[in-house]
């Protein structure tokens, strides 16, 4: 196998492959979930979630629901 001829692609499934046969799926799965960076903004999500509430109102929230 001559990596420097091998495309982006082909390299990343040949490493999938490797990391699958010597963790197991678990273990791949385990070692994919250290390099996941995420997307989007959470911030700016955030304040779409939860608009301009108080930590107040947010917590007469919480209590509401609790009850029931």
């Amino acid at each position: 196998m001559n990596t420097a001829t091998m495309t982006l692609e082909q390299i990343r499934l040949t490493g999938l492959k490797a990391l699958s046969r010597d963790l197991g799926a678990i273990g791949l799965v385990r070692f994919l979930q250290q390099y996941e960076t995420g997307y989007g903004d959470y911030t700016t999500e955030r304040h779409l979630w939860l608009g301009e509430r108080t930590v107040q109102e947010i917590a007469q929230e919480i209590n509401r629901r609790r009850e029931d």
